[in-house]
């Protein structure tokens, strides 16, 4: 069932349903996703940022494709935000299925002309891409890269975008941020500009920072043509603070004593979000 992001997220698109892409950072929190996913029958990205990528190693990249080889929902292994050529080469020869190229951050040009090199190269080798044009906010220093002052999406920009680079998938800024919103920031989607972007480039759209943000903005976007949902932030809270629980207890150090609590928390967290992207059942479409 290891398959790649195009093909799994044309049926989101047909289907008006978005994917989550879990990001995970140990082989525990992968296979909490993976079993979650099969327990809701739902479709699966494997989301694995570079800086989790450094801290797994991509040895474990093998072990990760043949448990999704044998689950029985489809799953993606997803290379999230690259910020080099060098790193999707590196994703392409370690067996990622979907790559994204994040050069939102530069000029306009710089970021087609990247993005189009990317898409050349893993296209040869039956890999998807995901690209991003605007940027994503950030709300602290945990959270992956992103900018004080969201730069929205224009759609002519990403009608262009499209059409000059092939992708596959299109990370869009609507209004949300990477990370945990303090009490004192209220997200707010732009949803309006959402339907626009939809109607001008019909591809599947990624919404990135999507942890922490209100269900029913979220459960709309989804109906207006968001089709993957990177989810970070989230399920590491109710996995690390679940763990710190846990540890209060000084006599516990065995892993199956410690770790299963906390799977257990982050797959209620899991299992909400893939309800609340109506992808519970969805894995019957492919």
């Amino acid at each position: 069932m290891l398959i790649n992001g195009n093909d799994l997220l044309t049926v989101a698109n047909e289907n008006d349903f978005a994917v989550p892409a879990f990001n995970i950072s140990d082989y525990a929190m992968f296979n909490g996703v993976i079993d979650i996913s099969e327990e809701k029958n739902a479709p699966l990205i494997v989301a694995i940022h570079p800086d989790e990528v450094s801290h797994l190693g991509v040895d474990l990249i093998q072990a990760i494709r043949a448990r999704a080889h044998r689950a029985s929902v489809p799953v993606v292994i997803h290379w999230d935000h690259g910020g080099s050529f060098e790193q999707m080469l590196t994703a392409i020869q370690s067996g990622f299925t979907s790559v994204m190229i994040d050069k939102s951050m530069s000029p306009f040009d710089e970021n087609v002309a990247m993005t189009k090199r990317v898409v050349d190269a893993a296209h040869v080798v039956g890999l998807s891409v995901e690209g991003e044009l605007g940027t994503i906010g950030k709300t602290d220093n945990e959270a992956e890269d992103g900018t004080d002052d969201i730069i929205y999406t224009v759609p002519d920009d990403a009608v262009r975008f499209v059409e000059q680079t092939g992708v596959d998938s299109l990370a869009i800024a609507i209004g949300t941020s990477h990370g945990i919103y303090p009490a004192s920031m209220k997200p707010a989607l732009k949803l309006d500009l959402l339907r626009e972007i939809k109607a001008a480039v019909g591809i599947p759209l990624v919404l990135h920072g999507g942890s922490n943000n209100p269900d029913d903005e979220i459960g709309r976007s989804v109906k207006l043509g968001i089709n993957k949902i990177n989810i970070s932030s989230d399920i590491k809270v109710a996995y690390h603070d679940k763990m710190r629980e846990v540890l209060a207890d000084t006599s516990l150090r065995e892993p199956n004593s410690i770790q299963p609590p906390c799977i257990a928390a982050m797959q209620v967290v899991a299992a909400q979000k893939i309800d609340l992207f109506d992808a519970a059942g969805k894995a019957a479409l492919y």
